[in-house]
């Protein structure tokens, strides 16, 4: 029998995680102390199948969702709690003190916190074993990525069994290697946002230029490749290359910043093996020639979408 899910707030994200995770065939219990939002968890959910089917990630595990007001009488039962409560932090230490007191000395527990480290929230390094951040995109019934980020109590097989119910339900695990402010995905977003409220302010352009410049232009190419791949597709000879050619420009800028941009020769090339481990260097122009044509098939798609923007 599939292992049962425990998510604790039927807000947007437990409604997207319970969808998820009963499509993949785990038993759901999605605990909600709020009635009319109790009341609305059929709806929600459909509204999230119906997202999952238009992408193409409906597994057709079909197990059964049950709203209750208190998860305290499921807990014993669960191999994994996912809180989606409010991102406050007193909030979630009485939510965990109750989750730590009732669930089984196996289950994985996890917040789903965009911010808050769980060492905040659980600070007692020994009762941090078995707990973890599950940072996932908004929503995670489509976006299937889930970062990972340990206490410092975490055991490793907590982020193991972690990785593999995430994992086995359909997202891709990113594992942080120690806890570290907005983890991964909000410090490359935060440093976006940083940028483009500078270049607004400095007068270099406006809000839709920096729209424009994002959707019309790095947008599409981030879509199918992250900034190393990226980098490496748009320079002959790979990541090293691109980083002699492009990282005097990059520190300038970070200098200009008052950020430190030190792309070291060690860092280079740790960076260098890692893509080599992904792609060989004479595969890259079969690569590129990919991505040219991934490109505009996904630009073709954008621009039909973007005739149904209201």
């Amino acid at each position: 029998m599939a292992e049962q899910v425990v998510i604790l707030g039927a807000g947007s994200i437990g409604l997207s995680f319970a969808a998820v995770m009963a499509d993949a065939g785990h038993p759901v219990v999605l605990a909600e102390p709020d009635a009319a939002r109790r009341g609305a968890v059929a709806d929600g959910l459909a509204l999230h199948r119906d997202a999952m089917a238009a992408a193409g990630l409906v597994r057709g595990g079909d197990a059964p969702v049950q709203a209750v007001p208190d998860a305290a009488p499921h807990l014993a039962a669960a191999a994994l709690v996912i809180e989606c409560g409010p991102e406050n932090l007193e909030a979630k230490q009485a939510i965990f003190a109750g989750v730590l007191a009732g669930a089984g000395a196996d289950a994985v527990l996890v917040t789903a916190s965009s911010a808050i480290p769980m060492s905040r929230i659980v600070p007692d390094r020994a009762a941090q074993a078995r707990c973890l951040v599950a940072h996932p995109v908004n929503p995670p019934a489509v976006l299937r990525l889930i970062e990972l980020c340990p206490a410092p109590g975490t055991l490793p097989a907590t982020m193991d069994r972690a990785a593999a119910l995430f994992g086995g339900a359909g997202f891709a695990p990113v594992r942080l290697t120690r806890e570290v402010e907005g983890f991964v995905l909000n410090r490359l977003q935060g440093a976006v946002l940083r940028e483009a409220y500078r270049l607004v302010d400095d007068g270099i352009t406006d809000v839709a230029g920096i729209e424009a410049v994002m959707r019309l232009g790095l947008g599409p190419r981030w879509a199918l490749s992250g900034p190393f791949e990226t980098a490496e597709l748009n320079t002959p000879g790979g990541i090293r290359a691109h980083a002699a050619r492009m990282g005097p420009a990059y520190a300038r800028m970070g200098a200009e910043r008052g950020e430190t941009v030190d792309w070291h020769a060690g860092l280079i090339a740790q960076v260098e093996a890692q893509r080599r481990a992904e792609v060989a260097l004479d595969r890259l122009p079969a690569r590129a020639a990919w991505r040219a044509r991934a490109v505009a098939a996904l630009v073709a798609a954008r621009d039909r979408l973007m005739q149904e923007r209201p």
